[in-house]
Parts: structure tokens; C-alpha cells; sequence
């Protein structure tokens, strides 16, 4: 798995909240301190996938430097697994279904 090495970057000191396995809870990537934001698999509770953080990344700077209100829908993202047998899926999991 992952791990969100934050403990060297000192949050505690700027007041921004982290959970327990080291993840920064958001709002819209926003921190609970203002100009503060996350981005990426330090977000607590959203998908640890590259081209999401990099989706997340993009909206957020149009909404700070251009004027947007469209947030991140980390809802329906599609995923792959790579296998040597072909594997993909969109959508909600069967145990949400």
C-alpha cells in the first residue's frame, strides 16, 4: 500500500489537520487552513491513482487562477487492473451495487 510520509513537512505547525495514517482531510483539496491545499494520495479518503491527482490538480488551479467552480467528481473514475489478462471497470463495486 501506500503511506503519506507527512511528518517531515511539520503541518502541525501551519494548523492543518492530519489523520492517524499520516493523509490530510479535504474539502475540494482545500485544507482546513486557508491557501492551503492537497492534491494526490495524501488526500484522506480519495483514490490513490495518478491521473486523478493529476485531474484534481488541474481543476484546482483553474478554480484558484481562472475563475472555475468545477470541483474534482472522484465518483465515477475509471480504473484498470494490469495483468497479463485485460481488465477494466467504471462504476460503483459490487458490494455498492
Amino acid at each position: 500500500g501506500r503511506i503519506a510520509d507527512t511528518k517531515g513537512l511539520n503541518l502541525e505547525a501551519a494548523g492543518v489537520e492530519v489523520a492517524k495514517n499520516g493523509k490530510i482531510p479535504c474539502v475540494n483539496e482545500q485544507t482546513n487552513v486557508p491557501n492551503i491545499y492537497a492534491v494526490g494520495d495524501i488526500v484522506h479518503g480519495k483514490l490513490e491513482l495518478t491521473p486523478v491527482a493529476i485531474q484534481a490538480s488541474k481543476l484546482l488551479i483553474d478554480r484558484l487562477y481562472r475563475g472555475s467552480t468545477i470541483g474534482m467528481d472522484y465518483e465515477l473514475v475509471p480504473t484498470t487492473v494490469f495483468t497479463p489478462m485485460e481488465y477494466g471497470a467504471c462504476g460503483l463495486a459490487e458490494e455498492a451495487a
